[in-house]
Formats: C-alpha cells, sequence, structure tokens
C-alpha cells in the first residue's frame, strides 16, 4: 500500500501509518527501531533498497529524509513537505514501514522538528548518512536524535581527510561502513593468529589506493599488534593482502579476485577462505545487530592515519598520555629506573612487552567480530 501526501505535516504522516495498518489488517507495531536515512534524490533508490533488505532482518520503521535542493528564488520561498508511506509486503519494503519525506525551502533546515515524531516509541534511533555525511555526525540535528550514527568514508570525495575529520569529532556511537567492510578480515587475521605461537615483528596491508577500509585495517592492526606497519597501494579491488612476518616465520592472508582468499601460514598447508566483498545491505544488517559503542572502532579510528609507514622507534613511542599515566604510576608505586638508565616501561622494554601481548589481542578481538 502506497499513500501519498502533497504539503502534509507530521501530524497527517502518523495517521496514515495507523490508517494504513488497520486497512492490512496488523493494528500493532512489531518494528524493533527506527531507522534514518538522511540523503539526496540521486542516491536515495540504493539506499532504501538496501534499507529494505535489511529490514528483514531488522524490522524497521525506515524514515527517507531528502532535502530538496533549491534552484531559483521560487524554489528557495516554497516552503513545503511531501511524504510517501509505504506499508505491506508488496511495496518491497521488507517487513516494516517506510515513510519518504521532501522538504523544500526552510523546512529542510528544521528536519529534526519532521522527523521527531515519526520515530517510534520507547525504540532505538539509527541514522545513516550514506553520502555527504555532516562534519560532526553526534552535534548533527538529526544525529543528535541517535543513539547510532552510520557513515561512509569511502563515498566522500577525500576518503583519508574523511577518517581524520571522523577521529577528530568521534563521540560513542559513531561507526563508519569502511569499519563494516573489514569485519570478515579481522576476524581471520584474529583466527591465524590463534594457530601459531609466535610473536609479530611487522606488518604489510596492501590495497587500493585511498581506500578508508585499507586504512582501517592497517591502524586496527597497529593498536593492536603495537608493530610497525606499511601500507603499499595496489590496484584492488579493495583489500588484496595482509603479510604477517613472525619470529616464527610469515602469515599471509592473500585476495586478488574481491571474492576467495588464501591464508598461509608457516608450517601448515594453503588453505583458501571465502572473502567476497559485501553489499551495502549485509553492513546495514551488521551494524543494526550492536546499538552499543564501538570502542575497538574508536581506538583504530584514533591511532591515526599519520602513524602508518612510521619507523619502528616511532609506532612504539608513548603517546603523552601515556606517558603522563605512566609517570602517575611509577610516583604512586616508588619505582623507576636504575641510576643512568632509562625510564621502566618504555623503550626495548616497553616494545618486548607490547610484542608478547601481541597474540592474546588478536585473540581477543576475534571474540568481539565473530
Amino acid at each position: 500500500m502506497k499513500i501519498d501526501l502533497t504539503d502534509t505535516t507530521s501530524s497527517k504522516i502518523n495517521k496514515a501509518l495507523v490508517q494504513g495498518r488497520r486497512s492490512l489488517g496488523a493494528p500493532t507495531v512489531g518494528m524493533v527501531l527506527t531507522l534514518v536515512i538522511v540523503t539526496d534524490e540521486e542516491n536515495a533508490y540504493d539506499a532504501l533498497r538496501a534499507a529494505h533488505d535489511a529490514s528483514r532482518e531488522h524490522p524497521s520503521r525506515i524514515l527517507v529524509v531528502i532535502k530538496r535542493v533549491s534552484r531559483g528564488p521560487r524554489d528557495r520561498a516554497t516552503t513545503r513537505l511531501d511524504a510517501e508511506v509505504q506499508l505491506g509486503g508488496d511495496t518491497g519494503n521488507g517487513t516494516g514501514e517506510t515513510v519518504m519525506l521532501r522538504l523544500y525551502g526552510e523546512v529542510g533546515d528544521h528536519a529534526q522538528s519532521v522527523v521527531l515524531p515519526l520515530l517510534l516509541p520507547d525504540a532505538p534511533v539509527v541514522v545513516w548518512w550514506p553520502v555527504n555525511a555532516p562534519e560532526n555526525p553526534a552535534k548533527d540535528p538529526l544525529g543528535a536524535l541517535a543513539q547510532r550514527r552510520v557513515t561512509d568514508a569511502y563515498a566522500a570525495e577525500q576518503p583519508i581527510h574523511e577518517l581524520k575529520a571522523r577521529a577528530e569529532t568521534y563521540t560513542p556511537g559513531d561507526t563508519d561502513l569502511s569499519w563494516t567492510r573489514i569485519t570478515p578480515w579481522r576476524s581471520m587475521l584474529a583466527a591465524a593468529l590463534d594457530q601459531v605461537a609466535c610473536e609479530v615483528t611487522s606488518v604489510e596491508v596492501e590495497g587500493e589506493e585511498y581506500n578508508p577500509s585499507v586504512e582501517l585495517l592497517a591502524m586496527w592492526l597497529g593498536h593492536r599488534l603495537a608493530v610497525p606497519v606499511k601500507r603499499t597501494a595496489s590496484e584492488g579491488p579493495g583489500l588484496t593482502s595482509v603479510h604477517m612476518e613472525t619470529d616464527c616465520g610469515p602469515v599471509v592472508l592473500d585476495r586478488n579476485d574481491g571474492s576467495l582468499a588464501t591464508l598461509s601460514v608457516e608450517g601448515q598447508p594453503d588453505r583458501a577462505v571465502a572473502l567476497k566483498r559485501r553489499e551495502t545491505a549485509e553492513l546495514i544488517a551488521e551494524e543494526l545487530r550492536r546499538l552499543d559503542p564501538d570502542d575497538t572502532y574508536a581506538a583504530a579510528l584514533k591511532f591515526g592515519v599519520d602513524r602508518l609507514d612510521e619507523p619502528a622507534g616511532a609506532q612504539t613511542a608513548p603517546t603523552p598520555e601515556e606517558a603522563a599515566a605512566e609517570a602517575a604510576e611509577t610516583a604512586e608505586t616508588g619505582t623507576g629506573a636504575p641510576q643512568g638508565g632509562t625510564p621502566a616501561g618504555t623503550g626495548a622494554a616497553k616494545k618486548t612487552a607490547a610484542r608478547r601481548s601481541a597474540k592474546s589481542t588478536a585473540s581477543a578481538k576475534k571474540a568481539t567480530t565473530s
């Protein structure tokens, strides 16, 4: 069922939703969250199709907010809200409800006032920007309504600059589909390290140039393993390989065709593993499975793109926060370096301790990504 409303209000849209459910014989609401998609007319269809597929796993009320671009003085003077309400499986909207909201004129600057009355009561809210995400999603008027805010750095004109901006403005609840795309890679690498009793000494990540998923995987490995990470460009598609040098021999995960990968571990036969590139619907469905803050993403993001390809000493040098915490601990316990020596916990001692913990941290990560 489709209901078209021209020059309408949020109250009339809510009435149309209730009347539509009654007409279909489904007076109760069995949806678990509200998904707000903020996009333009050009990308609305693809984003909505992905959301509909994801709603089969997560029944949702989907609100698509389209701010129409003013093309002249007459358009700017026109303030109007048009809506299209879709209910029922025959419209292709999965098991939930869909409302297309087209905002004209000044009402586009107050989209939150239109969306707020349409949110499901006592249900989580997720806001997704397929393109043109704001600089600070948490401070965006629509983003402020949500427990979870999803962006996609891959859709930005300058993906690496976008990652840096995400790190500067990160707020618990933020996430990015570029991070979601590497979940299978993180799980596979953690499982590979579980099979060897070795210490990782260096890592090389190969993939498309300026691909944010490649950068995020390298940043995650650098943060979790505390070893030098080299970033190498390839023709793709996407991520192509990860090469980890250990004191027992190399561990390599190689994928050249975007579908099937080969896992090579020293002393073991090579194994073929499925590692296909996933569709947007699968990525959104994964993000909707967890609505709590992703601390692992935050830590990898704040590791920073600028720290990749640095010398080994720069990779293991403590940050100012780490140095302050170490100094406070030293003052509290009364321990320190022998006279004429180096401070405890820095230099070679710190590097050795970090590398000894590499395997255990990667194993712990496997549990959180699988």
